[in-house]
């Protein structure tokens, strides 16, 4: 701390490493517009509405007659949908290469940042990925779910989906360990791959739609989570203006025609799907709409929550220190040229100003 610095009441004495001008990079961290401040309000916004989103999710397909009666169909719609099943018969090994690329996805996330030398981000990001998994096994253990009328048991759920919560995950994991001028390939290219892994547990009959949908949002929330964490530390700082976005136009651009075009004909569907009979038997045509929905969404609100991560990362970059302060004019004319590596405070040396 410099000999014109005096500590802010309250305040925690800053380490000496960060040069003498640590006290103009606080007062723009704390003020009410400064650029941490826009990323963390805007990072908790975004954590707060997936958890609606999520409690909204969990409300409707789970805890509602009419939303259970929707999953299952879907789900027992694929055995009526002849594309779904000849490519699960044409290809059995789907499932040992799903699981594979999984595997491969963790050990990417790792090695990019250990081989950039990331280690506290890497740290972060597998403790988001973690984190996330650890919710989505608490929600399938614990979340209350309706007793089945027959055997008096509790329902059988996959409420959220693991597969969708590692990938996404992982996507959402290169956001934070490789470079700022390839994130919005890296995260546009690994969502279209965790829209393909839901997609998959969906057709095999793993999971019902709902699942994949709420493993989504559980992941985006813990990810905006720790952004606005990154953000009220004073971690992040503005990216370059021409960043990720123009080299990362080929995947992003499929990834909202994706989004858009499932959630449209998602929801097109969806009337026609919830109107199902309450009692077996189903019309083979009814089940095969109802998958096919149910895909359209799942694939839709994936396809939004990784569009949703990148927008909120506009110009937010998560890596490095932020750049120094340094002040030129008058002050420091009158005080001396610094010299190399010298950071430079804001009066001169007679020392008869303090910062209150």
């Amino acid at each position: 701390m410099a000999s014109y610095d005096r500590p802010r009441a309250g305040g925690s004495p800053r380490p000496l490493e960060t040069g003498d001008t640590w006290w103009y990079a606080a007062v723009a961290g704390e003020a009410a517009g400064s650029f941490s401040t826009r990323v963390r309000t805007r990072t908790r916004r975004g954590c707060l509405g997936a958890v609606l989103l999520l409690t909204v999710v969990y409300a409707g397909l789970v805890l509602t007659a009419t939303g259970r009666r929707w999953g299952d169909a879907a789900m027992t719609g694929r055995r009526a949908d002849a594309a779904a099943t000849t490519v699960l018969r044409e290809h059995p090994s789907l499932a040992g290469l799903t699981t594979l690329s999984l595997v491969l996805g963790c050990v990417l996330v790792l090695a990019a940042g250990l081989i950039r030398k990331r280690y506290a981000l890497t740290g972060l990001a597998a403790g988001a990925v973690v984190t996330a998994l650890a919710l989505t096994g608490l929600l399938q253990r614990y979340a209350p779910r309706p007793r089945l009328a027959d055997a008096g048991g509790l329902m059988s759920t996959g409420f959220p989906s693991a597969q969708t919560t590692l990938a996404l995950g992982i996507a959402f994991g290169l956001a934070l360990v490789v470079p700022y001028r390839l994130r919005s390939v890296a995260v546009g290219a690994a969502t279209l791959w965790a829209v393909g892994v839901g997609a998959y547990t969906i057709a095999a009959g793993q999971h019902r739609p709902g699942d994949a949908i709420a493993a989504a949002l559980v992941v985006l929330a813990v990810f905006c989570g720790l952004l606005a964490v990154l953000a009220r530390k004073d971690k992040v700082r503005p990216g370059a203006r021409r960043g990720p976005a123009l080299p990362g136009l080929p995947v992003t651009v499929p990834l909202a025609l994706l989004a858009a075009g499932g959630l449209g004909v998602g929801l097109w569907l969806l009337g026609d799907t919830l109107a199902l009979p309450s009692a077996a038997p189903y019309d083979p045509a009814e089940l095969r709409l109802a998958h096919r929905c149910g895909q359209a969404l799942a694939a839709g609100v994936v396809a939004a929550v990784g569009l949703a991560l990148l927008g909120l990362l506009r110009r937010v970059d998560v890596e490095g220190a932020p750049t120094p302060y340094r002040l030129g004019g008058p002050f420091v004319e009158a005080a001396g040229a610094p010299g190399d590596g010298e950071l430079m405070g804001p009066f001169t040396e007679d020392l008869d100003h303090e910062i209150s």
